[in-house]
């Protein structure tokens, strides 16, 4: 029986296997290898891509967040002890930018429905010693909404953006007539986005960015990255070795030149798990607007989620956990463990996450749906 892969890289680059070898291949001949003209040039198309001043390459989507929070302490924003509000059901990278910088994660529950941070829970959790708020466009969905804007606004609360899993995700806003559209990463005061392999935009190895259109940020971001310095061999900061090289920074290049269509053939596989995916026992993902979706994951729950995954495993279908274990309950974080969020500790006990990429073809999510309506779980 052939596996129904839950994301097979080779095929994804293999579209653009030319382009990627041309460009990797001028680099390399260029004798240039880091802090180059495809870096400056992807910052760039980036920047516009997404709808900023501001694009700062670095090494990794966990760097990007960190170098944010880093910066806000060197620019006398925030100081060591103060709070940072999170959502409670993110990978465990967000929380770790937050600690890393030796501030305080204040988990915040989600949405049970959205897996979005709950807007209604964010308020209560401020306190005097609060600062900032990340939210995590989880799955490739849109966290923001205008309550939290003003939530932000109304208690001086830079708003952070963890877009690693949401390039190309629209935030519309209905208070402008027309409404106008805005691509999530350019909704806050600084976004981090992460180019893993595996994400929507994915490089060929680690790489990252920061958006912002704040120039003192990105001036103080881009230092930081670069050991603390914007002039050779000068340190006002106690800075990290952080920067996206050129071979990556060409890579992107031309991965977002086609990433429109493949967010495209990511919303239409949504569309058809949503409409043919009918199983008593599985919930279905709750999207609001499936054009602003752009669907980096397509998670599924079921309490019977072990005998759901080793069934679809039994019939070749390759699946995922986002993710088995809540930040709040890792052994790295013990202080935290004591914690109850049962929201959270139940989205992380039942999701499940199917095959949906851009090479999957209409043969394959047929036995997809076909598999799943026909499981008997008890």
């Amino acid at each position: 029986m052939q596996e129904i892969q839950f994301l097979n890289l080779q095929k994804v680059n293999a579209r653009y296997r030319s382009e990627i070898k041309k460009s990797v291949q001028h680099v390399i001949d260029s004798g240039w290898y880091l802090q180059g003209k495809e870096n400056e040039n992807f910052e760039n198309e980036y920047a516009r891509y997404i709808g900023t001043k501001h694009c700062i390459g670095v090494a990794n989507g966990l760097d990007a967040l960190t170098l944010i929070l880093k910066a806000y302490i060197a620019m006398g924003e925030m100081q060591a002890g103060d709070e940072v509000l999170v959502t409670a059901n993110t990978f465990i990278a967000t929380i770790l930018a937050i600690t890393d910088n030796r501030l305080h994660p204040v988990f915040v529950e989600p949405d049970i429905n959205t897996y979005q941070i709950n807007e209604n829970l964010i308020e209560k959790a401020i306190t005097s010693r609060t600062k900032a708020l990340i939210i995590v466009h989880l799955y490739g969905q849109c966290a923001y909404t205008e309550k939290i804007g003003d939530i932000c606004k109304k208690h001086h609360l830079k708003l952070i953006e963890d877009n690693a899993q949401a390039h190309g995700c629209i935030y519309a806003d209905f208070s402008a007539f027309p409404p106008k559209k805005h691509k999530t990463g350019s909704l806050g005061d600084a976004a981090g986005h992460s180019f893993y392999p595996g994400k929507i935009l994915g490089a060929l190895g680690d790489a990252g960015a920061v958006t912002t259109n704040d120039d003192s940020l990105a001036e103080t971001v881009r230092a930081l990255g670069n050991y603390g310095s914007s002039e050779k061999y000068i340190f006002p900061y106690k800075g990290h070795n952080s920067r996206l090289d050129e071979i990556q920074a060409a890579i992107l290049r031309v991965k977002l030149r086609h990433l429109e269509t493949d967010l495209e053939l990511r919303k239409q596989t949504a569309a058809f798990y949503m409409d043919h995916i009918q199983h008593p026992e599985i919930v279905l993902p709750q999207v609001n607007d499936r054009d602003a979706n752009v669907f980096h994951i397509f998670p599924i729950r079921s309490k019977y989620r072990e005998k759901l995954q080793n069934y679809l495993a039994e019939n070749g279908i390759q699946t995922m956990i986002h993710y088995p274990v809540p930040p709040h309950k890792q052994a790295c974080y013990k202080e935290y463990n004591q914690l109850s969020l049962p929201v959270t500790e139940q989205i992380h006990r039942e999701e499940l996450s199917l095959p949906l990429n851009p090479v999957l073809t209409q043969r394959e999510k047929e036995k997809i749906v076909k598999v799943i309506n026909q499981w008997e779980c008890i």
